[in-house]
């Protein structure tokens, strides 16, 4: 790998030419699956965002900027692994096994929304910042003391430094020697607030340092680098060598949810810089073709696939009966106590009464 800019690791540059080692594991028809999972992450974010304003799903988060970060460290990961998303993280998720269909449920408030088949740790989506990362060092403890050899992958922003809860995990899973990968995506802003004005100390990964713990910082927008450097922490943590800070450098392209308008903080020269001149498919794919491993006809005929499958995961979706209020008391415990009991059955008389209520979208 390279090294570039104040210790940035680096394989691939803006224009996709090779500057670092290149990743020996990876093979063509690997190389060309992470370039597909990228354009199909990317591709089901546009359709997420149109389907929002189409009034069809709820407010969304989109990734578009981050689906080398997002993809690159979730590919080294095995199926019985942990994995701890934000509310950006769907890229990840569906590298994890999340379908499309649970993931537009979820965008449409169902409870089945998020829901994976038997076999996949994926934790539910964390929309309040940073709680995640202790939960995942409890996870990585918990695979230490049952020596079950899994590794915990929690995500983060570079907002949710600045929480407490960032600080406490990193301390106990060094203490602990905890199989956990703690991956920042330090997409520069946290909503309206600036990397600037989140932190004295610009480089996240050195924070690192205080707790004991290696800190690596990788180019969050070049898939190949990120995932060497996913790969050696999984590794290291599944060796028992305990747990390892990255940080991403990469751009969040949107806007934070589609209920903010980012022209109103963020420089418009800025956001063309990165587009422009950093994005990760521009990037890879350009690498791709020059390998004679990627075309014009296969990008639209991925795409093309992608539609057929986002299509029918739509249909499937907005097929699905509404969630009712009353089963909001099934996903709780798994042997009600009483009063939760009597608390569905006041609901099921009220609805009874007042007619079926019921949420979705």
């Amino acid at each position: 790998m390279g090294i570039c800019e104040a210790g940035l690791v680096q394989v691939l540059n803006e224009d996709g030419r090779v500057v670092g080692e290149q990743p020996q594991n990876l093979s063509d028809a690997q190389l060309k699956d992470l370039y597909r999972r990228m354009q199909w992450a990317r591709l089901f974010d546009q359709r997420a965002v149109r389907l929002q304003r189409q009034g069809r799903i709820g407010t969304y988060a989109p990734l578009e900027g981050q689906e080398a970060a997002q993809v690159g460290s979730s590919y080294v990961l095995e199926k019985g692994d942990w994995l701890f998303p934000t509310y950006r993280d769907l890229a990840a998720c569906f590298n994890f096994g999340l379908s499309y269909t649970s993931a537009l449920l979820y965008t449409m408030g169902h409870l089945e929304g998020g829901r994976l088949e038997e076999g996949y740790n994926l934790f539910p989506i964390s929309i309040m910042i940073a709680t995640q990362l202790p939960q995942a060092v409890g996870a990585a403890w918990a695979s230490k003391l049952k020596q079950d050899g899994r590794v915990a992958l929690v995500y983060f922003g570079d907002g949710a430094t600045s929480k407490g809860d960032f600080h406490e995990a990193l301390n106990l899973a060094s203490v602990l020697k905890a199989p956990v990968v703690f991956f920042c995506q330090n997409n520069q802003w946290a909503i309206s607030v600036p990397l600037s004005k989140q932190t004295g100390h610009t480089v996240i990964a050195d924070k690192a340092q205080g707790y004991g713990l290696p800190g690596v910082r990788v180019d969050g927008n070049d898939v190949l680098a990120v995932c060497q450097v996913a790969k050696e922490a999984v590794e290291r943590a599944r060796r028992g060598e305990g747990p390892t800070l990255i940080e991403a450098l990469t751009y969040r392209l949107g806007p934070h949810t589609t209920a903010d308008d980012p022209t109103r903080y963020r420089p418009a020269e800025e956001l063309e810089q990165w587009k422009q001149q950093r994005d990760p498919l521009r990037r890879f794919r350009l690498f791709l073709e020059r390998e004679g491993l990627w075309s014009e006809h296969e990008e639209e005929q991925s795409a093309a696939e992608f539609k057929t499958v986002m299509d029918e995961a739509l249909k499937k979706a907005e097929q699905t009966p509404r969630s009712q209020l009353h089963q909001a008391f099934d996903y709780v415990y798994t042997n009600p106590p009483q009063d939760l009991l009597r608390q569905k059955e006041e609901v099921l008389s009220w609805t009874q009464r007042k007619g079926s209520v019921s949420w979705h979208n």
